[in-house]
């Protein structure tokens, strides 16, 4: 509180000298003795004194007013809220612009899954049905064509598994680190760098497939199978990784079978680099895990999860 101090001194002196004629004729200084005079100056000086007033002393304290001060913080105050508030407003519109985008990017990448794996599965299964009514035109049914078909079938799928692990470890984080490490960095955008090494496995099984469809033969045949293996590994490979895992679709039902959990949670300490990269591997995550210590981790991650699809 701020006080100020004002002094005003105000001193006026009035006299008034009027003639009477009742008290006869003006003295004059030649005229008048010299006792008169004195007697008459100090009567003078008397008056003076009567007359003159005293000077008046004003003091004013100039209070600062709690009040004001009270609404000039609160008005303060309340810029600094509006400020806060429009700070909070703005973050909301990012928070929600963010989520749209997300939103957009796991339609688009849906959208471009289900085609894929429509085509890809419808493809697949009109090329067995064909190729094998094509073979049987004769009448004979080729058992050790159909059997070595299918066999390469499940062998080409599980042989994925290791191919994946091995270049994973040995390509991808090493002399092909500059497309892979798009997958350990946060995603722009629907689509990512790393994605090419579907369309690099893609190539030779639509080769083996288009050779094993057009030719018969116990040879074209396991052409075909393989073909046909590296697709169902190829699709499972999307379901589970870029759907179950990296959440870039929802895959539904696929999340709550154990097995696939456990797999999903491997591959994110995969992510995390607790254990110097490892699982390299998808679908045997878990086995590599197990292998240098890391089940305790494994479970944790799998609580984890759960209790994040549980506030979804």
């Amino acid at each position: 509180m701020a006080a100020g101090v004002s002094v005003a001194t105000n001193s006026r002196t009035v006299a008034h000298f009027k003639h009477s004629p009742f008290l006869g004729p003006k003295p004059t200084a030649f005229g008048a003795p010299t006792s008169q005079v004195s007697q008459s100056l100090q009567k003078f000086h008397g008056f003076l004194r009567c007359r003159r007033k005293k000077p008046n002393l004003t003091i004013c304290f100039v209070l600062e007013d709690e009040k004001l001060t009270q609404l000039g913080s609160g008005d303060l105050r309340e810029e600094s809220g509006k400020e806060s508030g429009g700070k909070e407003i703005s973050r909301a519109a990012v928070v929600a612009e963010k989520v749209a985008r997300k939103k957009s990017e796991r339609f688009t990448y849906l959208v471009a899954a289900v085609m894929s794996s429509f085509g890809i599965t419808s493809m697949a299964v009109m090329a067995v049905y064909y190729r094998f009514a094509w073979q049987m035109e004769g009448g004979e049914v080729p058992y050790t064509e159909m059997f070595g078909t299918f066999a390469l079938s499940v062998g080409a799928a599980v042989g994925m598994e290791f191919w994946a692990r091995w270049a994973h470890k040995a390509l991808w984080h090493a002399s092909l680190w500059h497309m892979h490490e798009s997958h350990h960095k946060p995603r722009e955008g629907p689509f990512e760098l790393n994605d090419v090494f579907a369309i690099i496995n893609a190539a030779p099984a639509i080769a083996l497939l288009s050779y094993g469809f057009f030719h018969k033969g116990l040879v074209p045949g396991l052409c075909f199978g393989a073909g046909l293996g590296i697709t169902v590994f190829g699709m499972a490979y999307m379901f589970v990784h870029d759907g179950l895992v990296h959440r870039r679709f929802p895959v539904g039902p696929i999340a709550n079978v154990p097995y696939f959990r456990r797999v999903a949670a491997a591959h994110q300490l995969h992510h995390s680099d607790k254990f110097n990269g490892v699982p390299y591997g998808l679908f045997l995550g878990p086995k590599e895990l197990e292998e240098v210590g890391g089940l305790e981790e494994l479970e944790k991650e799998i609580s984890r999860r759960i209790k994040v699809s549980k506030n979804l």
